[in-house]
């Protein structure tokens, strides 16, 4: 089955940040928060894991240079020196003051199938709680699967911010082998469309 890219992106949220469990990273790799000089190691991660050519300085334009940027907000998992994943703990003022938004998730496909994108996000979860946020979104594309699949065991749950989703995340569930997760975001699915600042 085949997913495509389709308008407006997926959402997800979390509401509940307490009982985040150990970030357990496998051997030869560590995680730590962003560090002088960087930015050009961010651009590899993404260009390569999101497909797209990433051009210099673009890590200074979309992350560093805006108001939500805090070094211990933007996650890198290193494989000895090497930075090959990254997550960001950002601001989602559309969904309200205390709502944080998982940003930006990539891992060097060298690296991929370790679960670094889990470990990563959930570093970014870890960073949102010492913040006291109370709520975590995020938005992805429908042939993203992997990145689906990592959301949903991080306890995340689809947001419907549009009609075209309730057919959509079906989709998606049979896609990645799970037809059940329509049953069980039943709910959420058959409800009404969701605005944002209520989504927390």
């Amino acid at each position: 089955m085949t997913i495509e890219r389709h308008k407006p992106q997926l959402v997800m949220k979390r509401t509940d940040l307490a009982g985040l469990p150990e970030i357990c990273l496998p051997d030869g790799y560590t995680i730590r928060c962003y560090e002088e000089g960087d930015g050009p190691a961010w651009e590899q991660i993404i260009g390569a894991s999101f497909g797209r050519q990433v051009e210099p300085g673009e890590f200074d334009r979309n992350i560093r240079e805006r108001e939500a940027f805090r070094p211990e907000r933007v996650l890198f998992v290193l494989h000895g020196d090497e930075a090959v994943a990254t997550a960001s703990a950002w601001d989602s003022p559309g969904w309200g003051a205390q709502v944080g938004q998982l940003h930006m998730v990539g891992v060097k496909p060298g690296h991929q199938g370790k679960r670094l994108g889990h470990w990563a996000s959930l570093g970014a979860l870890h960073q949102f709680r010492a913040e006291g946020r109370n709520c975590v979104m995020l938005s992805t594309d429908d042939f993203r699967l992997a990145a689906v699949k990592i959301y949903l065991a991080l306890d995340f749950v689809p947001v419907l911010v549009h009609e075209n989703q309730r057919q959509r995340w079906a989709d998606v569930f049979t896609a990645l082998g799970m037809p059940d997760q329509a049953d069980r975001f039943a709910d959420i699915l058959r409800g009404p469309v969701t605005e944002k600042k209520t989504a927390g």
